[in-house]
């Protein structure tokens, strides 16, 4: 039995004419054609004013484990998933990829996989939606600079912009997890 979806990139099509566009954000039944199980539960949404601004390697711990479906609503990030189950072939591996307000496309981070993305210019809003509520007692995270996970991060000159709490996570030397294998490695994403 597969607990959790593997990591899934969206293109979601955009309606245009003289007035501009419209898009369907989210259907249940979409998600579901897509391999998307996932009953989400909440919508958050966060704005960061400088370029190379990285939030994460975020997840939450069972039992309120996150899935996240992100799409940027203004301005270019890169979205990172990077498998944290016990056991799984590919633990520490991670999935990129640039999620832009005009290319509409989400990433779909399953739980058991920490998610973190940096901002491409100034002046980024990324929404998403997650399949559990915030539970301070179960926030966790891995560093964002963890030499096992090796992200080519593409910063600016100016280095990255990082809250205080990020810059004391574990790198998984350090790290414990809470997550089980599923039976499903993580892939490589589909080229957009």
């Amino acid at each position: 039995m597969i607990l959790s979806n593997p990591v899934k990139l969206l293109t979601i099509p955009r309606f245009g004419d003289d007035r501009g566009w419209f898009m369907e954000v989210y259907s249940q039944t979409k998600a579901q054609a897509a391999g998307i199980d996932a009953i989400f539960v909440q919508d958050n949404q966060s704005f960061s004013a400088s370029q190379g601004t990285i939030r994460g390697l975020h997840f939450q711990r069972p039992p309120h484990g996150q899935g996240k479906l992100v799409r940027c609503v203004r301005g270019a990030i890169m979205d990172y998933a990077v498998d944290l189950r016990r056991g799984s072939p590919t633990y520490g591996h991670h999935v990129a990829a640039k999620l832009t307000a005009d290319g509409g496309e989400q990433l779909y981070v399953p739980v058991g996989f920490g998610h973190a993305f940096i901002t491409l210019q100034p002046d980024v809003e990324v929404a998403y939606k997650v399949t559990d509520y915030y539970s301070p007692e179960c926030d966790g995270g891995v560093r964002w600079d963890c030499p096992t996970i090796g992200i080519d991060w593409p910063l600016p000159a100016s280095g990255p912009v990082l809250s205080d709490k990020d810059k004391l996570l574990p790198t998984l030397a350090g790290f414990y997890s809470p997550f089980d294998y599923d039976g499903q490695p993580l892939e490589p994403l589909p080229a957009l």
